[in-house]
Formats: C-alpha cells, sequence, structure tokens
C-alpha cells in the first residue's frame, strides 16, 4: 500500500477493510468472532476495541510473529474452539482485506458445505489470467485434490483459471489435528494455511470447492488501485440500496455515500452531494448540490441549498440551510428555522422559527425562538485567552452589521440598532444602540467634483498608486 496506515485501517466508503471481515463474520454466525492482528496490531487493536460491541461475542488474537496464514489460523484457534466447546462446529476463516466479499456467497459457501457434508470446503472463482494466484485441481468426481501455488505449477496446471480464494470452512475437529501437523517448508519459514488441503486428502476426507460466479468479490486488497476500484464498487452497491429503499439520486454516479449512512424515503439528492460517517437523513429531504455532509443529523422535510457543509450538527424538522452555509460541530438548529447565505454555525443553538439569513457568524451561542439575525451579524466569543457564549432570548430582532462581544445577554423581545456593537447586556424590550454620531458637511461632495474637474481628472483611478489627489482631498479623507 506504500502507507504508514496498516492495510487493514485503510477506508473502503468511510469503513475500514477489517470493519467488512468482522461485520460479515456476524451476519452469517452467532459464535464467536476472533480477529487475528500482526502488523501495526496496537492501531488495528485500538480501532477494533473502539466498534467490538457491533461483533460481541467477540475477541482480539495477537499473531506477534508474522509465519504465514496458518500460523494465524493457529493462533485463533484456542479461542475458538473453547468457545464452541464440542467438536462438532464449523469455523469459517476469512481474509482481513476483502471487503467485497458478499453475505450472500458466504451464506452459500457454508450451506454448500453442509449439503455436502464436507470436512474442508474452500471458496474460488475462475480468473480470465490467474496468473500469481495458487491454483485449484481438481479430482475426475470435482473433489478438491490440492492447491498448487502459481510459481509452483507446471504448464498445464497454469492453464487452470480456478483459483483458490483464500476463504475457507473447515470442521473444528479437523482443523486443530491439521494445525498441529502444519511445518514451514518454505524459505520464508511460513506455515501455509493451503497444506491442510492436502492433509485432508490424504486422510480421505472430503474437500469440496465453492465457485462464486463473481470473481470481483473475492479481490484482495494490495495496492491503491485495488483500493480505488474497491471503493467504487461499495459506493455503488450503497447508492443501488439506498435507491431500492426509496431514495431519489439525480446520477448516482456523483453521489457518494459511505456505508454508516442512513436515509429516509422520498429524500432527493443532487450530483456532487457527500455523505460521510454516521449520518442520518429523514425523509423528504432535499440535498442540493455540492453539498457535503459528515456525522450530522437532518430531521423531516429539510432543504439545503447547493454548497453547504455540514459536521456533527443536529438540524430538526422543515429546516433552510444555504446555500453556502457551513454549520460546524456542536451546531443544533431547532424546527423551522433558517440558516442561509454565507452563515457559519459553530456550538451554536438556533431555536425554533428563527432566521439568520446572511452573512454572519454565530459562536458559543444561544438564540431563542423566532429571532431575526440581521445580516452581517457576528458573536465575538474570543478574547484571545478564552471563549465566552452569548445568549439571544426569544422575539429578538437584531439588525444589520451588529457585533456582539460575549459575553453577553440579548433579553426577550429586545431590539437591536444595525451597526451596533454590544459590549453589554440589554434588558427584555429595550432597544440597543451603540455607534458614533453621523456628521453631515453639507457641499463637501460637490466641492470634490469641482475640483477633480479642474484638474482633468474624473476618476480617483487615474492618480499613481499610492498618491492623494490633492491636498484638499488629502484633508477631506483624514476628517
Amino acid at each position: 500500500m506504500k502507507s504508514r496506515l496498516p492495510k487493514v485501517l485503510h477506508h473502503v466508503a468511510g469503513r475500514p477493510m477489517v470493519w467488512y471481515a468482522a461485520s460479515l463474520a456476524r451476519k452469517v454466525s452467532s459464535g464467536l468472532v476472533v480477529v487475528v492482528v500482526g502488523h501495526g496490531a496496537d492501531r488495528v487493536k485500538s480501532y477494533l476495541n473502539e466498534e467490538k460491541a457491533e461483533w460481541d461475542p467477540f475477541q482480539i488474537v495477537d499473531q506477534t510473529q508474522q509465519l504465514g496464514t496458518g500460523h494465524a489460523v493457529l493462533q485463533a484457534f484456542p479461542a475458538v474452539s473453547q468457545s464452541h466447546g464440542e467438536n462438532r462446529h464449523q469455523i469459517l476463516i476469512l481474509n482481513g482485506d476483502t471487503p467485497l466479499l458478499t453475505e450472500r456467497t458466504v451464506s452459500s459457501l457454508l450451506a454448500y458445505h453442509q449439503a455436502e457434508a464436507a470436512t474442508l470446503t474452500l471458496l474460488t472463482t475462475e480468473l480470465a489470467d490467474p496468473g500469481g494466484y495458487g491454483r485449484v485441481i481438481r479430482g475426475p468426481h470435482g473433489d478438491v485434490q490440492r492447491v498448487v501455488e502459481d510459481r509452483d505449477a507446471s504448464t498445464e496446471e497454469k492453464a487452470i483459471r480456478e483459483i483458490n480464494v483464500g476463504t475457507y470452512v473447515v470442521e473444528q475437529k479437523f482443523l486443530g489435528q491439521a494445525l498441529a501437523q502444519l511445518h514451514p517448508q518454505n524459505a520464508q519459514g511460513e506455515y501455509y494455511l493451503t497444506d491442510i488441503i492436502e492433509q485432508a486428502v490424504q486422510q480421505g476426507k472430503k474437500v469440496v470447492g465453492f465457485s462464486t460466479l463473481d470473481p470481483l468479490e473475492t479481490t484482495g486488497i494490495n495496492t491503491r488501485i485495488h483500493l480505488a476500484m474497491a471503493e467504487k464498487v461499495v459506493r455503488q452497491r450503497i447508492n443501488e440500496r439506498h435507491l431500492l429503499r426509496g431514495v431519489t439520486m439525480m446520477d448516482p454516479d456523483r453521489v457518494l455515500i459511505d456505508d454508516g449512512v442512513d436515509i429516509g424515503r422520498d429524500t432527493i439528492l443532487y450530483p456532487g452531494v457527500i455523505l460521510e460517517g454516521r449520518s442520518h437523513i429523514g425523509d423528504s429531504c432535499v440535498i442540493h448540490a455540492n453539498t457535503h455532509m459528515k456525522d450530522s443529523v437532518l430531521g423531516r422535510a429539510v432543504v439545503v441549498q447547493d454548497a453547504c457543509v455540514l459536521q456533527s450538527a443536529v438540524v430538526e424538522d422543515e429546516v433552510v440551510i444555504g446555500p453556502f452555509a457551513h454549520l460546524r460541530p456542536g451546531s443544533r438548529v431547532q424546527k423551522n428555522a433558517k440558516v442561509g447565505n454565507f452563515v457559519e454555525l459553530k456550538q451554536t443553538e438556533v431555536g425554533e422559527g428563527s432566521k439568520v439569513n446572511h452573512l454572519s457568524y454565530l459562536g458559543d451561542t444561544v438564540i431563542g425562538k423566532n429571532v431575526n439575525v440581521g445580516a452581517g451579524t457576528i458573536t465575538c466569543n474570543y478574547d484571545g485567552f478564552r471563549k465566552e457564549r452569548t445568549t439571544v432570548e426569544d422575539d429578538v430582532f437584531i439588525g444589520s452589521d451588529v457585533q456582539l462581544i460575549a459575553p453577553v445577554t440579548i433579553g426577550k423581545g429586545a431590539l437591536v440598532a444595525a451597526g451596533t456593537t454590544v459590549t453589554k447586556d440589554i434588558p427584555p424590550d429595550a432597544l440597543g444602540i451603540a455607534r458614533v454620531q453621523q456628521v453631515n458637511r453639507e457641499g463637501t461632495a460637490a466641492r470634490r467634483r469641482m475640483l477633480l474637474k479642474a484638474q482633468g481628472k474624473t476618476k480617483p483611478e487615474e492618480n499613481p498608486p499610492g498618491e492623494p489627489h490633492s491636498a484638499s482631498d488629502k484633508s477631506v479623507g483624514e476628517a
């Protein structure tokens, strides 16, 4: 992967690859799920411990030395066999880097294993170009005889297109005996799990192969090219799932939805929408083009206009957001409110029916019900050392271009005049106004135009950059 990040922690549609393997195991079985970790174990275990509630009963096992697939299974076997008790159970072995493998295929694999009364069943597929993969060698009756690695295969064997995927169902009792007899027979000193196939055949056990018709889902992720391919496939599956559940997408190829996102019926998604993390979107919402939403919640019938960004925000029913709005973590917009053009919220609650329509920044703020926040209003929540809160109570009207210097409270029903810098609390139903008195100097504009005309200049831009128009002009500017 050419990465400092362990391979199985690389994300596919918002989930690390190992999540897909563990979740698939849980979907097809109620038994213990064991994840064997090796390279980058600390980071992998840290992630698994955060999510393990999804997979209980669940256990992590260390493979301190990476000595091959057989050695990895050997580390897990004591935990699995102890959880089963009697030796009558099957063990399913999955790879951590095959996120495209589906529940349908693995369930079919398990059913085939039981129907055939096999000791060992391996998942196979056919490739047009099987080079580099282990070939499945079958006997005259279709039973699997062995798997031969590409480098060891004869010319005739290399012509075989059926390959071993590396996913197995094995009877527990046989697996325990077979693992005990594994020996490294290669320069790397690795224990190959494929060696148990030959052991089973030699003991007269039944070994069968179940072939999936979709080779794509068996793909192991080993490069960024594989990762990009898997990303595309998984996202297509996710979009199809939502389409079948009643979500409309104008152009599904241009909508990116993470696996953990939930979307209600009759919601419409425009091109360029990105929905990430554990976001939840209610019924009948409309999300317009190029909106990016992560770990956020939308209620019912919410309209998000073009090019908005929502991060860990909560938006209640029938709210209108945007266009070009930014809701940062900790923001909450209550029912029937509006957050409009170029508005940014951070740790801010906007009350029911309130409007923040234009060009405003509200940080560490609580806005009550039915409040109007005028264009260009900002809360000055940071004094260079600490952040303070601003409280605006119900039914307040705030004019345009107002600065609220926190900590400050605007009482219920108060008015704040346009252009006011609020530095102290405004009582309920009061008018707060704080701005320099306007001075009008009669005739100044006319005299200035006459002076410019006499100099042959009609536009200030005609002067060299940085030079005043005249002494009189300079004095006017200073005044």
